[in-house]
């Protein structure tokens, strides 16, 4: 069941049962990122409808997304562009620290802005049209949507220092190698393969999602022994829910599906 939701510019965005389908929708921009499209990203991801389970992210047109639009750069001065990437920065925050698990559909252009977007999602599904790059160093400026801390993570500092220096891109084979994607399909199934997995994961508890997706991120910047604690807390909280109790039943009286490779 498709059913369309209230327009926020330069988002299309829909309804499938309990998956939201949000498309960036500037694709004679190539999915350029301005201060419109952000603003629109954070008033939807700040306030995902309780019914929604999942989110899919995706592009309209053939690129995923060309990064920043340098067509409506505005003059800043310094303490204007922290302040302006502080607002990224806040917004990719709610993406990936937010209540439902986002799947991101990647095809052509995964550019500057739009690598750092789409390290912000929780999962990520490439074509083998799609290429990541890291131009800003080319263009007189420096990263300041999280490429730093997300990319950086997700391929290593020193990849990341030399993508950004010689503004080599990395193709989808690449991508997939390094970590980029997490899936790699032909060209033009990425969405198709993105809401597959949405569908999965919006059957999981949602408290696991949530625990998931808030507390693995920060272990990782923890102390081992922080680490293990915040873990446990975690799975006292997910075990001794009424799902989970619900779900262990249908399992051990086997009414529930047991894993598959």
């Amino acid at each position: 069941m498709n059913a369309p939701v209230h327009p926020l510019p330069h988002l299309a965005i829909e309804e499938r049962d309990a998956i939201a389908v949000v498309r960036l929708d500037r694709a004679e921009k190539r999915n350029a990122v301005n201060d419109g499209l952000i603003a629109s990203l954070e008033r939807f991801f700040e306030a995902v409808p309780e019914r929604m389970k999942a989110v899919v992210l995706a592009g309209n047109g053939e690129h995923f997304c060309g990064g920043l639009d340098l067509s409506e750069h505005q003059h800043r001065d310094a303490f204007g562009v922290m302040q302006h990437s502080q607002m990224w920065h806040r917004v990719f925050e709610k993406i990936q620290f937010g209540r439902v698990p986002v799947v991101s559909a990647m095809q052509g252009g995964v550019i500057g802005g739009g690598l750092e977007l789409a390290a912000a999602t929780h999962v990520r599904v490439a074509d083998r049209t799609a290429f990541y790059a890291l131009p800003e160093g080319q263009r007189g400026i420096f990263v300041g949507g999280g490429a730093t801390v997300r990319v950086g993570r997700l391929i290593g500092s020193g990849r990341l220092v030399e993508m950004m220096l010689t503004g080599r891109a990395y193709d989808a084979e690449e991508g997939q190698r390094l970590g980029l994607s997490h899936y790699l399909v032909e060209p033009g199934e990425a969405f198709d393969k993105a809401l597959e997995l949405a569908q999965r994961i919006a059957g999981n508890a949602a408290l696991s999602n949530y625990a998931i997706l808030n507390a693995i991120p920060r272990i990782e910047d923890m102390s081992m022994r922080d680490g293990l604690f915040t873990e446990s807390l975690m799975a006292a909280l997910a075990q001794t829910g009424e799902e989970a109790g619900e779900r262990l039943r249908a399992f051990l009286e086997r009414r529930s599906e047991r894993v598959k490779r």
